[in-house]
């Protein structure tokens, strides 16, 4: 944990939205390789991935303005944020909006598994004895179990969008 509360309250805002990604994405993908949804659209659902995740991060930066009103200034982003280097790695979520980084799949798991690790070495110190709070293991699991919900209902959301182009274009208003 950070030196002080501010600091692990923003850790546990980065990891509620990003953490959960690398199950999804990995139940996803069994459920994309299932001989049942192959032959509908099990390819398209891996495809689609990469863009929850950006809606995820599009949603955070959207928290953090909402963190950050009334004032945005640069001195009062500078004293609210107080994990820079993990809230500006968050923020590149958002780059998965684009077409050509978001072809590849496996860099959408590889980004959003820095928070993943997070979870880890709170696990981890909770194991080995280093920990002097059981309550930091049992919050991150909360949070975990949220971002799972939140990953999933992303993904469920994007799918949705993107399944019913076809169909808003094959049924024009008139």
């Amino acid at each position: 944990m950070g030196s002080n509360i501010f600091t692990y309250i923003q850790q546990l805002e980065v990891l509620a939205f990003f953490s959960g990604y690398p199950l999804v994405f990995y139940f996803v993908r069994f459920l994309g390789r299932n001989a049942a949804l192959t032959d509908v659209k099990g390819a398209r659902l891996v495809s689609i991935l990469p863009y929850a995740y950006a809606l995820l991060g599009t949603l955070y930066i959207g928290f953090q303005f909402k963190n950050l009103y009334p004032d945005y200034s640069i001195e009062n982003i500078r004293h609210r944020i107080q994990q820079p280097a993990l809230i500006i790695w968050a923020l590149l979520s958002v780059l998965f909006w684009v077409p050509a980084i978001s072809k590849r799949q496996l860099l959408s798991v590889l980004h959003s598994l820095v928070f993943f690790f997070i979870i880890l070495r709170d696990l981890f110190f909770q194991l080995t004895g280093d920990a002097s709070d059981r309550n930091i293991l049992r919050n991150d699991m909360k949070i975990y179990t949220l971002s799972i919900f939140l990953n999933l209902a992303a993904f469920i959301f994007v799918a949705l969008v993107y399944f019913m182009d076809p169909f808003r274009k094959k049924y024009p208003k008139t």
